[in-house]
């Protein structure tokens, strides 16, 4: 636990939110800032930072929550054509909670988001020079 981080409280019960699903390890709820109808944030009850200090175990098990729940909106939400599953690390990856969370956000079609970017071929000497720094 940390006490400045408003996931934690919500895990302790001090902070309220409106729970839709749990495990013996992650918890989800609504997101009071959604992006379309229905988005919903999982947890690990275990604080951690971001995915690269979460336990493995607490990671498998917000990511079998999640997925559980990207069912449930696409089948029980009107209208709910596909859900994108995000995780932000940092903040300019646009993280703004600390705490390890991945977003489900359902998709409509006539929602109103976008990609953050548009895809387009990558010039394959700077692919190569990026591989080999990864590999």
């Amino acid at each position: 636990m940390s006490e400045n981080c408003i996931f934690c409280g919500i895990v302790a019960g001090t902070v309220p939110s409106t729970q839709v699903a749990e495990n013996d390890r992650a918890i989800a709820f609504m997101d009071i800032a959604p992006a379309t109808p229905g988005h919903l944030l999982v947890i690990p009850r275990a604080h951690s930072t971001d995915l690269r200090e979460a336990a493995p175990e607490d990671l498998t098990a917000a990511t079998l929550l999640a997925q559980s729940l990207v069912g449930r909106v696409i089948e029980r939400l009107d209208d709910a054509t596909g859900a994108n599953l995000l995780s932000c690390i940092g903040s300019d990856a646009w993280q703004s909670v600390f705490h390890t969370h991945l977003h489900v956000i359902p998709r409509y079609p006539t929602d109103p988001l976008v990609l953050p970017w548009q895809p387009h071929s990558g010039d394959p000497d700077e692919i190569k020079a990026v591989h080999a720094k990864l590999s």
